[in-house]
């Protein structure tokens, strides 16, 4: 079988810990044999990102912009800790929120559902997406760490030089203090691309903030919210029979506890990443969630919505096989794919990464899977196996059906 031949490259961004060794054997196992791959590859392990100064996260982020079509694998985000154990000259922020900022983008998180997996909310019956605003909050936040008595003010300055002050908080001795931020660019983005994608897939969007404690910082998105609907999509979704509700966060938590899913939840920035969390877990796993962030000028990157599994890796690096599961990684790579085979018309590669997601799927069903999704599949000849063993099997039935 000749390889599938790519006109454009898409963006490769490499990671960090399991994911990076999932990378790995995701491409040379599913992807080279049968794909021409065509990439320009950014190293964004934490050790590459301190040589650069992280100089590599936004030409990645800019490198997207250029082609269109990203890929990403699970990055590590520094905390204190991490600092010290990889010899760090600063706490880097977030790549995620690096690359979402300079795309401007949504976030789209929806669970992988297997028939034979049981959700752990018996009343889930159909995904649930979780579109998540990608920029701003704390992701851009300021912070300072107060060490002994003095007054934070908050401090805006005006083109005319006038400036306007409240005072955040009067220290009596040492603390925390950190300021944040959003655009009402951003905002009419993130809202914009949420009632359309609930309008592509024909589902009811909920959006959840606190605007009765925040009366200005989420009031403003709950404001742009109803504007923009009812100026640009109220008409539509009427004629497509689906329903927009704005709701406080946690009267959205009880709701979607209670719903049969098949809805799309619209969340800020740090709410999405923990909701997405949530129902990724509640759904199965964390590894069992599709990502795409989809910037407004239609821009695309694809990936994993979990960590770098470093408890595992840990392991590995001590000679153990571990069974982590690399079907979140798969899709990543396998969404790029088809955006680029759509994008560029090539309908072979589009239907490669389609067979290659029912392949991944079919081999779940048969009992075959990783250690995270045994106590969730009822297939009584289910069957643990390692990382390497799934993707074997994931190929096996590949080659199969191809």
């Amino acid at each position: 079988m000749a390889k599938i031949q790519m006109k454009t490259p898409l963006v490769e961004i490499d990671g960090d810990e399991m994911t990076r060794m999932i990378w790995k054997m995701v491409k040379e196992e599913l992807l080279e044999p049968f794909i021409d791959l065509k990439t320009e590859y950014f190293d964004l392990g934490l050790e590459y990102r301190e040589n650069t100064k992280d100089q590599v996260t936004v030409d990645a982020a800019n490198a997207i912009k250029r082609l269109g079509v990203g890929v990403k694998c699970a990055t590590i985000t520094p905390n204190a800790d991490r600092v010290k154990e990889y010899n760090l000259t600063e706490m880097w922020k977030s790549p995620n929120g690096t690359i979402r900022a300079i795309l401007d983008g949504t976030v789209f998180r929806k669970p992988i559902l297997v028939d034979g997996f049981t959700s752990f909310v018996p009343t889930w019956k159909e995904p649930i997406t979780i579109a998540r605003h990608a920029y701003g909050d704390l992701y851009k936040g300021v912070e300072f760490k107060v060490e002994g008595p003095c007054e934070a003010e908050l401090v805006i300055k005006k083109p005319d030089g006038t400036t306007e002050t409240q005072t955040i908080h009067k220290f009596k001795g040492a603390g925390v203090v950190q300021g944040i931020h959003n655009t009402n660019e951003s905002i009419s983005s993130f809202a914009k691309a949420c009632f359309q994608f609930a309008l592509d897939q024909k589902q009811d969007l909920l959006f959840s903030a606190k605007d009765t404690i925040s009366k200005k910082y989420d009031h403003t998105f709950k404001d742009l919210f109803n504007e923009i609907f009812d100026a640009e999509f109220k008409t539509a979704f009427e004629e497509g029979g689906i329903q927009y509700t704005y709701t406080l966060i946690d009267d959205a938590v009880a709701r979607i506890m209670r719903s049969e899913g098949g809805l799309i939840w619209a969340c800020k920035n740090y709410d999405g990443d923990v909701m997405s969390d949530m129902v990724a877990a509640a759904f199965g796993s964390l590894a069992m969630m599709t990502s795409v962030l989809v910037s407004p000028t239609g821009e695309f990157e694809y990936e994993a919505a979990h960590g770098t599994v470093t408890r595992h890796y840990y392991q590995y690096l001590k000679g153990v096989q571990t069974s982590t599961n690399p079907i979140a990684t798969l899709f990543a790579w396998t969404g790029g794919l088809k955006k680029r085979g759509e994008l560029d018309e090539i309908p072979e590669l589009v239907h490669f990464a389609e067979q290659l997601e029912v392949a991944s799927i079919e081999t779940l069903k048969k009992g075959i899977m990783t250690k995270d999704l045994i106590p969730l599949s009822s297939n009584p000849d289910k069957q643990e196996v390692t990382t390497a063993g799934l993707i074997a099997a994931i190929r096996g039935t590949l080659e199969s059906m191809l």
